[in-house]
């Protein structure tokens, strides 16, 4: 089952337009939701939540949220970009008050509460008012909170933001672990590209409200239309092999005396290389695609020059 179906999403303020018919089949173990500021993620996910109204169809983990938008927050945990606490609420106190209003009884939302708090390496401190928590500490408290009911899918909103490069390195490691270890699934919104491709599986882009990419990381960074972008390795003698492929219509870089970036002609494939380098007596040693970076991908589904 997909994670999220949506069909001619549309959601407008005023004049603004901040989805804009959008269609999609969403799924994967965690799922990059990227877009610059203003593309319409948070928007995305309060409408899947059932949080705001919205025109067109969306469901979540098969439910309706324009009308089963109480049991979709039943099985879903939010961990929202802004600050969302009560003043004077120790973290142990606010997570069990979170899962008590996801219908779990005092008792156990409270055991739920201390366990989601170790997970998030908060149990030292948990009697304190979150009040006085640093940015990282409530980074980790919101995730408290939305782990105590036990979620089936999780919405991370910016989890990284305003964090410094340790506590953004632990807060990530907390979150690659949860489906194996909660056997959930999560949407991470971010418009920070290095938490996505060190920690996603598949990505979902926006840019203006539109839809412009949805697939695996690996098709993001390889969507070139075919493989003839390639990193060719040799013994030796890299300078000779540029100049047979030349000679043969590919277009080379010679990166190193052992290593070569190889655009194939139309038509081709790697067999021309290994038919280039067999004739001029030279050893293939290593041959793979070429991909693009993260942030060279984005850049070009979002249509901005790199």
């Amino acid at each position: 089952m997909n994670v999220v179906e949506l069909t001619d999403l549309s959601k407008s303020f005023a004049l603004i337009k901040a989805l804009d018919h959008v269609t999609a089949q969403i799924t994967g173990n965690i799922i990059g939701l990227l877009g610059p500021n203003g593309s319409g993620k948070s928007t995305m996910l309060k409408c899947l939540l059932g949080l705001i109204p919205f025109e067109g169809s969306a469901r979540v983990l098969g439910l309706s949220s324009a009308t089963e938008g109480s049991a979709i927050r039943d099985r879903v945990g939010y961990m929202p970009e802004q600050e969302a606490f009560l003043s004077g609420m120790s973290a142990v106190e606010l997570c069990a008050y979170a899962g008590e209003l996801s219908g779990l009884p005092r008792t156990e939302a409270l055991q739920r509460a201390h366990a989601a708090l170790y997970y998030a390496g908060l149990e030292d401190k948990r009697y304190q008012p979150v009040d006085g928590y640093s940015t990282g500490q409530k980074q980790r408290v919101k995730l408290a909170q939305a782990l105590v009911h036990d979620p089936e899918l999780l919405f991370l909103d910016e989890p990284t933001n305003g964090l410094d490069p340790r506590s953004r390195d632990e807060m990530l490691d907390l979150i690659v672990e949860l489906p194996g270890r909660r056997g959930c699934s999560i949407i991470l919104s971010t418009h920070l590209l290095p938490d996505v491709e060190r920690i996603c599986d598949h990505a979902v882009i926006m840019h203006q409200g539109a839809l412009r990419f949805v697939g695996t990381i690996d098709e993001l960074r390889g969507a070139r239309g075919d493989d003839t972008a390639l990193t060719v390795e040799v013994k030796a003698d890299a300078q000779k092999l540029a100049d047979v492929l030349s000679a043969a219509g590919a277009t080379c870089e010679v990166n190193s005396p052992v290593q070569l970036s190889v655009e194939l002609p139309p038509h081709t494939t790697t067999e021309l290389v290994f038919r280039q380098a067999r004739a001029a007596d030279l050893q293939i040693r290593g041959i793979e695609v070429r991909r693009e970076s993260i942030e060279a991908a984005f850049l070009r589904v979002i249509g901005v020059a790199p």
